[in-house]
């Protein structure tokens, strides 16, 4: 037996993906990937007693390309003796149908194609042919898009079927490169097909197959697949962790709640205590959970928004906002059109430095003497004022109808309204931000949006405010 087969086999029996006598569809696209798993599998199967049927969705995105696709993973299902179920897709249609992206598209009409298969044959295990390049390409991707750290670990060995929990998802190759699939696939000289798609850089994915990763293992670091796969272990390992805890947590509450209207016993001493005393890790996982059982979308700010007030309403959309209790417990409700907060702080710019505490923000500022001129570098939750420009007094609030602000590099002022649109700041945010004005009232600053024009470092500024916020802990 090879080196792969046995390191395959390995991973598969410590990992209990695939149990002796287990009924097994191949997800197999024609690609070298697939291809290989299909022969890796079958040449498994007799000492583990596997029933392997094959599984070929043509998402008929190619032509010519894509039926060739078909036509080889039949020819090869037929060499090997095993049955082959294929299906074709409108996937173009039905991603300008749903207004999703093709990538998105395909995904989901090859998910339901493979459990409708798997149903339909009373299997409950589809294998995929994702591999360790998938996974390291994988954690960049959701790494660009800001995911948290669920999302950053990346595939799992074995997870449930996107279209349906009672089929399983294994991954056995995720153990192995994509090189050492190709040398194995030279040596069994098994045929397969390479997908031009996979070479256009339209596709962020493709792009950074091509050109991020190779500048990283050329110029920074050659093991960088290793370094990445390990730290996705370590992140998805601690994610874990925290939202284990969290529903921890939130069953412990529950059971108090009942406990107290006398419907079951309390829970046990030791438990987590309050929401405050939970590890900030901790705390976003029970906003998540909660949220997520509410069908509403967690991003970030939105978590952090919560986390920071207790009992503030914050908008999510279509007629809806959400607000976390002291409790930690979030509620829902139905909400009135968006309205302006006249709420303000008046703030005096009195000695070298101060803080003021508003909208759930914390601003700090310090003001130095100039001696010499430079660009302020950009900074995270810092931004740099002339001190004389803006004066010794000024007020914290929220956007207001008729706000006009410039920013620096706009030649004229823009209605507020408008720069919320074009920076795509989410309307459910906006009311939310905290505005800086000086005593005449003109705007200098806006949470999200650059300095004011006419307030930024010149050659001629003689003292700068320093200028910090971040978010109230809570």
């Amino acid at each position: 037996m090879s080196d792969l087969l046995q390191r395959t086999e390995s991973d598969v029996q410590l990992r209990r993906l695939l149990p002796g006598g287990q009924k097994i569809l191949i997800a197999v696209s024609g690609g070298v990937d697939s291809m290989g798993l299909l022969q890796i599998l079958h040449s498994l199967a007799p000492q583990n007693r596997w029933k392997i049927s094959v599984a070929h969705f043509n998402h008929q995105l190619r032509g010519r390309a894509s039926a060739a696709d078909e036509k080889l993973v039949r020819r090869a299902a037929q060499k090997l003796g095993l049955p082959c179920l294929c299906e074709r897709g409108d996937v173009a249609g039905f991603s300008r149908q749903a207004k999703i992206s093709v990538e998105m598209a395909a995904r989901k009409l090859r998910h339901e194609f493979l459990a409708r298969v798997a149903r339909a044959q009373e299997i409950s295990v589809v294998a995929l042919a994702h591999h360790a390049d998938d996974q390291v390409e994988l954690g960049f991707l959701r790494l660009l898009r800001g995911a948290g750290g669920e999302g950053l670990a990346g595939m799992k060995w074995r997870s449930p079927s996107p279209a349906d929990k009672n089929v399983t998802l294994v991954r056995p190759l995720l153990g192995l490169t994509k090189a050492e699939l190709r040398a194995f696939a030279r040596e069994k000289k098994i045929r397969f097909r390479d997908d031009a798609t996979n070479l256009s850089k339209d596709f962020l994915r493709n792009r950074i197959r091509h050109e991020l990763l190779p500048l990283l293992r050329q110029k920074y670091q050659p093991g960088l697949d290793k370094t990445v796969l390990r730290l996705m272990d370590i992140v998805g390992a601690e994610a874990e962790f925290a939202g284990g805890t969290a529903r921890q947590w939130l069953e412990n509450q529950n059971g108090k709640r009942q406990a107290e209207s006398g419907n079951r016993p309390a829970p046990p001493h030791g438990t987590p205590g309050s929401f405050n005393q939970l590890p900030v890790a901790v705390q976003r996982k029970v906003l998540q959970q909660q949220l997520a059982e509410r069908g509403v979308a967690a991003d970030f700010e939105l978590i952090e928004q919560l986390r920071a007030a207790a009992g503030k309403y914050v908008s999510v959309g279509s007629g809806w906002s959400v607000a976390r209790a002291a409790t930690g417990t979030i509620t829902l409700r139905e909400q009135v059109a968006n309205q302006f907060d006249a709420d303000e702080c008046r703030v005096k710019l009195t000695g070298r430095a101060g803080r003021a505490d508003f909208g759930g923000q914390r601003i700090r500022w310090a003001s130095r003497p100039l001696k010499k001129f430079r660009p302020p570098q950009k900074k995270a939750g810092a931004e740099v004022f002339d001190a004389d420009k803006i004066g010794g007094e000024i007020t914290l609030r929220h956007w207001r109808a008729g706000d006009r602000f410039q920013p620096i590099g706009l030649a004229t002022s823009a209605k507020l309204q408008d720069l919320f649109v074009n920076a795509k700041i989410p309307a459910a945010r906006r009311h939310g931000l905290v505005v800086a004005a000086t005593a005449d009232g003109e705007i200098f600053w806006v949470e999200g949006l650059r300095v004011g024009e006419r307030f930024k470092l010149t050659p001629a500024t003689k003292r700068t405010l320093g200028w910090h916020w971040s978010q109230l802990s809570a």
